[in-house]
């Protein structure tokens, strides 16, 4: 159905930061003390939320990113099987690193309720094929970091 490839890419959603000991520890120690205070005041309810939390915090700091493929088809863009066509799309664009450190990311808020901004690496492909490309069907916005991806950097994610 979409078989007409532009470009093909392979990229991580995120860097990997392993954590060091310590941080797990840091983690434990503030999920024992919000779960004892929660239960002292009686809201057993935030107990559990915090134990939950913390489990899936933990979880996914020891997971490595899976690899994903992209691909630039002539309706959109598609993320492993998952088709992201051009006329549910916002805005995008183009993110570069001043200092060059970081790979360049396209950057594409959608009205999608389960992924509205999606953020995809372009490392190894035509950061200008990409961009002259979205610019022809999508209209060019200025994005800014959300306030969960602060708290996401904040935290090592």
């Amino acid at each position: 159905m979409f078989n007409t490839s532009i470009l093909e890419w392979e990229g991580r959603e995120y860097d990997h930061n392993p954590k060091s000991t310590d941080w797990y520890w840091a983690l434990g120690i503030i999920a024992v003390s919000g779960t004892v205070a929660s239960v002292l005041f009686g809201n057993y309810l935030l107990a559990v939320l915090i134990i939950i939390a913390t489990t899936a915090f933990a979880l996914h700091a020891s997971k490595h990113p899976p690899v994903h493929r992209f691909r630039l088809v002539e309706q959109g863009i598609m993320i492993g099987d998952d088709m992201h066509p051009f006329e549910r799309m916002i805005s995008f664009s183009v993110l570069e690193d001043v200092k060059g450190e970081l790979s360049p990311m396209l950057s594409i808020k959608t009205e999608s309720w389960f992924s509205p901004h999606l953020i995809i690496p372009l490392n190894g492909v035509d950061v200008d094929v990409v961009y002259d490309y979205f610019l022809y069907y999508v209209k060019e916005d200025e994005h800014h970091h959300t306030f969960n991806d602060l708290v996401a950097a904040w935290l090592g994610f």
